[in-house]
């Protein structure tokens, strides 16, 4: 199958001034959009021409680098989209249940996912995810992705420059707080909580 840019769940202003219209016409418009036309080009004629875009990541990782960065990619950053809302609202139910048991508080968890994001080396991406019945916070160098490894990822955060340096001026800490603190989507996470399984990207 051809995979597609996923639309954004929401206005391309409707985060700002945390990430603005402009940082998401380069990081989802053109970004997103160059690794979606690699893995489709990559894939064209081949065995993986039928396999969804989660097979073609597990297929590829360890065996063809270059169609595994650019299908985690697209996967990652699809989930990065969902991962962010206008407007936070905060766990509840079962996640903040979760959440207190695996990390004493919600303000842990966020002092966590914004210091280990801040202290990530270069590029790469940091997750809640829930691993064996308990919540980690983990972090992935460059294109590497959580979507193959037996865990079920609740929430990311993109450590890319190109996620942060137009609005923070390369300041990841501002970016990350700005984030974490504001615009953190709790209900996807509870959704992805409750399947139990990881999320699928939108055929």
């Amino acid at each position: 199958m051809a995979f597609t840019l996923m639309p954004l769940p929401y206005d391309s202003e409707a985060i700002a001034p945390a990430i603005t219209a402009e940082t998401f016409s380069y990081h989802h418009g053109k970004h997103h959009q160059a690794y979606v036309t690699k893995t489709n080009d990559a894939i064209e004629g081949t065995a993986h021409a039928d396999k969804s875009l989660e097979e073609v990541v597990a297929a590829s990782r360890g065996s063809d680098q270059g169609l595994f960065n650019n299908s985690a990619q697209v996967w990652n950053h699809g989930f990065y989209w969902h991962s962010l809302t206008p407007n936070s609202t905060g766990p509840s139910g079962e996640l903040a249940a979760k959440i207190e048991e695996s990390f004493g508080s919600l303000g842990e968890l966020t002092d966590l996912l914004k210091s280990k994001g801040a202290g990530h080396f270069a590029s790469g991406w940091v997750w809640l995810v829930e691993n064996g019945g308990k919540l980690e916070v983990v972090d992935t160098h460059d294109a590497d992705t959580v979507a193959d490894k037996g865990m079920n990822p609740l929430l990311v955060i993109d450590l890319w420059e190109h996620a942060y340096y137009l609005d923070h001026q390369n300041a990841r800490p501002s970016y990350l707080s700005a984030v974490v603190d504001g615009h953190l989507n709790w209900d996807f996470a509870a959704e992805n909580l409750a399947r139990g399984t990881a999320w699928t990207y939108p055929a």
